[in-house]
């Protein structure tokens, strides 16, 4: 806005020079009533100015269409990821009663470790695309294990706010599924995230989503995947699991700003295979066959002074899931091949808030809870698996403090208290995360 105080001094100097000292104290009353006129018109219009611009900019950015500075070069980020993971409880024991686990749902190793670390090239293909190769390095089983976390197009000029975007690449299904590790608030994914995805969910496929012209945030979008990947798996000819999402959110003044979103997801004739689950002393893997479906909403705030958040400010996140899964459930190890229908409802949710009171400074709380109704014709089998609660309900209490002295740099500490299995764990995480070389704002 332009600087009234400066154009009120020399306006008043002007009508004392022209006019002389008698006159012009009633004449620089005038003058001011009219430039408090003028200061409230310009205010009212910078307000409208302002709104459109965040309106635009938040389109902007939760289409997350890149543009790099370096024109046609690539832009190569590393993220530097390692961790210290302290337990009450053996980690390799690690197991949710009433949910059968896969992906990467087990616990970091205890000690000194390599976290989840990234590398990460992107850039403008041309005038119409940009492209996206992250790998991911990790350690499992005391291995370091190299694997192609994203490779993807995504369009840049389709118009009618469409783009599409094809490849591999994190599933719209939920909010934190979008974000790589390294941008979550806390050391772990929540609790129905390892449930359900294997903690997150992503697959080779194509995504064509649509922003709306509205004032507020408005998204529409749909995937399609080739199915492989958990919590579907098998082979598919075509397309063999498929994602629904939706998406709205706004600003409040220029403190406040929220989003919610509804996300969809399907996959018939799946052939998902579990992580060996110990029972009895002897490795159980289970596999499903069937189909399955999920349901999941997510609700987001965001406050910062006057939009300042660098200096302080408040996130609030939820999400709830819910999945059923119909079919057939075979023990493979047993001999002979043990087999019940499988009848499962399975849901969870966990709700956090981050707070950021000084500049390099932010602390965050979480809870996490799940809930599981399986039947089947042989219940024996379905104990066997894993999938018999046995009445307990799974939840897990988390805090957090770190020191972030710059977006590059992260130590953090983190506590959980976590009931998801019979006995309860007290698990203490010490991580640090760096970031190297160009690395692009995150989403909402």
């Amino acid at each position: 806005m332009m600087n009234i105080t400066v154009v009120r001094t020399a306006l008043a100097c002007a009508v004392c020079m022209n006019m002389g000292f008698a006159h012009g104290s009633s004449d620089i009353d005038e003058l001011n009533k009219k430039l408090d006129e003028y200061e409230r018109r310009i205010e009212a219009l910078e307000t409208k100015d302002a709104e459109t611009a965040r309106a635009k900019s938040g389109s902007a950015e939760y289409s997350r269409r890149k543009t790099t500075n370096n024109q046609f070069n690539p832009a190569i980020s590393v993220i530097l990821d390692g961790v210290y993971a302290s337990y009450k409880n053996n980690p390799e024991d690690y197991q949710i009663p009433g949910f059968a686990l896969g992906g990467e749902a087990e616990l970091s190793p205890e000690g000194f470790s390599l976290g989840h670390s990234e590398i990460v090239f992107s850039a403008n293909i041309d005038d119409k695309f940009y492209g996206q190769f992250s790998l991911a390095i990790a350690e499992h089983d005391n291995e370091i294990e190299v694997e192609l976390e994203e490779a993807f197009f995504e369009t840049l000029s389709l118009g009618g706010g469409f783009t599409v975007r094809g490849g591999r690449f994190y599933s719209a299904l939920g909010y934190l599924n979008q974000q790589h590790e390294h941008a979550w608030d806390f050391k772990d994914a929540p609790l129905v995230y390892c449930a359900l995805f294997g903690c997150q969910y992503f697959d080779d496929g194509l995504r064509v989503s649509v922003i709306m012209p509205t004032t507020l945030l408005v998204e529409f979008g749909a995937e399609a995947f080739s199915g492989s990947k958990f919590p579907a798996g098998g082979e598919h000819d075509g397309v063999g699991s498929w994602v629904a999402f939706a998406n709205i959110g706004g600003d409040i003044g220029t403190s406040h700003s929220w989003q919610a979103g509804a996300s969809y997801w399907s996959a018939d004739n799946i052939a998902r295979e579990y992580g060996g689950h110990s029972h009895d002393g002897a490795a159980e893997i289970p596999l499903f066959e069937g189909d399955s479906k999920i349901i999941g909403l997510n609700a987001i705030y965001k406050w910062a002074p006057d939009g300042n958040y660098r200096e302080r400010n408040v996130k609030l996140q939820l999400e709830y899931f819910n999945r059923e899964d119909e079919g057939d459930l075979t023990l493979l190890n047993s001999s002979p091949l043990e087999t019940s229908t499988l009848d499962s409802k399975q849901d969870g949710w966990y709700a956090q808030a981050t707070w950021k009171f000084a500049r390099s400074w932010r602390t965050g709380i979480r809870y996490d809870m799940l809930d599981s109704d399986n039947k089947g014709s042989d219940p024996g089998v379905l104990d066997e698996a894993g999938l018999v609660s046995n009445g307990h309900t799974p939840k897990r209490a988390s805090v957090m403090a770190e020191w972030v002295p710059s977006e590059y740099s992260r130590i953090r500490l983190q506590y959980n208290r976590d009931d998801s299995y019979q006995v309860s764990d007290d698990q203490v995480f010490l991580q640090y995360t760096f970031s190297i070389g160009s690395h692009g704002a995150h989403a909402f």
